[in-house]
């Protein structure tokens, strides 16, 4: 079974809305004009891509990084892999950075039981909650920016659910005040 790892920018109260800038969105590019640049935050970033065997995304996520990514050479390594794409409404995958449409939670879970390394998804907050509903979360990558945000797209969900054990196997803190939170699912 395949390891299915969300990896998220957030903010001490869970939004994880316009980390890098998105128009519209009042604290849009949070990560950067809020907190100093700490290069050693970001060591994670590096370390899962290199791990990750396939990347999957949210619809909105997908059409933003498809027109951007492919051009970027610290990408290189998403570039190449597979790509999955989460969405009832696609109806074609980008040219320029091809990906596999999935409808379906249920077609996320039976790609977790294929062959192959991790998993890995980025941005995608509405994905990221529905797959953690869904229980096929097996590890969380945080980012936690010492920022309390207000209102925005949240990683977690306000569903009504049984608790959900993590385990805090990866933390650090750095001089900005981010710190860096890798928690397993705990079945």
């Amino acid at each position: 079974m395949r390891t299915l790892i969300i990896t998220a920018f957030v903010s001490v109260d869970g939004v994880m809305e316009a980390p890098g800038g998105e128009p519209g969105y009042r604290n849009s590019g949070w990560t950067f004009n809020a907190v100093p640049m700490d290069e050693a935050a970001y060591e994670i970033k590096s370390r899962e891509q290199e791990e990750a065997a396939a990347l999957l995304l949210g619809r909105r996520s997908y059409e933003a990084f498809a027109p951007v990514w492919p051009s970027m050479e610290e990408f290189a390594g998403y570039n190449s892999m597979p790509r999955y794409v989460v969405s009832s409404k696609l109806t074609e995958d980008d040219p320029r950075w091809p990906a596999t449409v999935l409808r379906t939670l249920d077609e996320v879970a039976e790609l977790k039981k294929t062959e192959g390394g991790p998993i890995s998804v980025h941005g995608s907050a509405e994905l990221a909650r529905g797959l953690a509903d869904a229980g096929l979360v097996d590890r969380y990558h945080l980012l936690v920016f010492p920022l309390l945000l207000g209102s925005g797209k949240r990683l977690f969900s306000e569903a009504d659910k049984d608790l959900t054990k993590l385990k805090l196997v990866e933390h650090e803190v750095y001089s900005n005040g981010v710190q860096k939170q890798v928690f397993d699912v705990l079945r």
